[in-house]
């Protein structure tokens, strides 16, 4: 039994076809039949039942696939506390970030910590929160990147900065002359662009508007969209208002595409957070990437004081 199988394996008990695990392991198809087969034929028992409509594990596979989930972990672990040894910044550091770190925090913090860590190279995908999560906790990620803490045991959240929540409207008269604050009792009333279910943004938006006595509920929600970029859009057409982080607002903002508002409350400040599983040691590369942003943004935001 070597690890390639079982790495081959679990992934087809994960996605649920060879394909699939082929892409996400970089093997061809025909090679991670041939581990799988191998596999069987070693341990003398059927693990994988294909059918003509799907691909999922026999009873003995269910059970393998816990010990073997476990086993890659185990190897995994051990090889990041002996990367930890050599205290050595480059490699690959993989990073799961939700929309708004993605597209507005990494942006600005890469080019800075980059020239510190030359020989660091970093592979990012972008995810919902509630996703992010979940790739921390398979290990396909070593980072992730939220706007928002779920509860999640085997996680530990790291807050490193923050922003503010801000309703966005069309850059028109009639909000013009709102002044500068949105008036609470007026977002029921107005036409609602909402970011998708496992958003961190809308889950801020709703725990903080629930402390604000509003019902997210009562919003007259009109459009469901799981970018930002698209909700900006089609708030900058006219289509409704919305709540977004103010960094996601900014460029907008500033172009006159659209305009931003505070409530006249303390109760929408979002925090950011590094996730990482609590049972597997950070390697130096990701030490040192979580420490030089904690630190670029405490600068940052001493500087904007």
């Amino acid at each position: 039994m070597h690890f390639n199988q079982l790495e081959a394996f679990v992934q087809v008990v994960k996605l649920r076809s060879f394909s699939r695990a082929a892409e996400e392991i970089y093997l061809s198809q025909p090679t991670i039949s041939s581990h799988i087969s191998s596999l069987e034929k070693e341990l003398g028992i059927k693990l994988i039942i294909r059918s003509t409509k799907e691909v999922y594990p026999s009873w003995a596979g269910k059970i393998l696939f816990s010990y073997a989930t476990e086993i890659l972990n185990m190897r995994d672990k051990a090889v990041m506390a002996l990367k930890n040894c050599s205290g050595d910044v480059r490699g690959t550091l993989d990073i799961a970030a939700s929309t708004v770190p993605s597209q507005y925090l990494l942006p600005e913090l890469l080019p800075h910590i980059s020239r510190e860590y030359p020989n660091l190279f970093y592979s990012i995908k972008q995810y919902d929160s509630r996703e992010v999560v979940s790739h921390v906790l398979n290990m396909d990620a070593e980072i992730g990147i939220v706007g928002t803490a779920l509860e999640r045991s085997k996680c530990i959240y790291e807050p490193f900065t923050e922003d503010r929540l801000v309703v966005v409207t069309p850059n028109t008269p009639k909000y013009r002359a709102l002044g500068e604050v949105f008036p609470l009792e007026q977002l029921c009333q107005e036409p609602f662009l909402m970011r998708e279910y496992g958003s961190g943004t809308r889950k801020e938006m709703e725990d903080a508007l629930s402390r604000l006595g509003v019902n997210p509920k009562a919003l007259h929600t009109v459009a469901q969209m799981d970018s930002t970029e698209t909700i900006k859009q089609a708030v900058a057409k006219g289509l409704g208002i919305s709540i977004l982080s103010r960094l996601a607002a900014e460029d907008y903002s500033k172009f006159g595409m659209l305009l931003q508002f505070d409530l006249n409350t303390p109760g929408l400040v979002r925090k950011f957070y590094f996730v990482y599983h609590r049972d597997r040691p950070l390697s130096p590369s990701a030490e040192a990437f979580i420490c030089f942003a904690r630190q670029f943004y405490q600068d940052k935001a001493a500087q904007a004081e």
